[in-house]
């Protein structure tokens, strides 16, 4: 169940990753945007960790106060959520 759970959030976090880096390329060039409550989206579903390094890697919405601390937000809360579902669930 475990490598699941890894493999869901690997691929959401992927998934964040790539839209941060499309939606600055885009940026630069004055196209098409992704819509901001798409990264929201896909980090609740488990991608906040690539949506927090493409933040950084590509130097996109770093400026914006709900990306800087609202992304690493949900990464907080994914964690405290997964520890409390481990530890209620294979450690009782």
């Amino acid at each position: 169940m475990l490598k699941w759970l890894a493999l869901w959030v690997l691929f959401w976090s992927i998934l964040d990753y790539i839209l941060m880096g499309v939606d600055k390329w885009k940026a630069k060039r004055d196209r098409w945007r992704v819509p901001e409550k798409t990264f929201f989206l896909v980090a609740v579903l488990g991608g906040s960790l690539g949506a927090i390094l493409g933040m950084y890697a590509f130097h996109h919405k770093t400026r914006h106060w709900y990306f800087k601390w609202g992304l690493p937000a949900i990464l907080i809360a994914q964690i405290a959520l997964g520890g409390w579902l481990y530890w209620h669930f294979f450690l009782s």
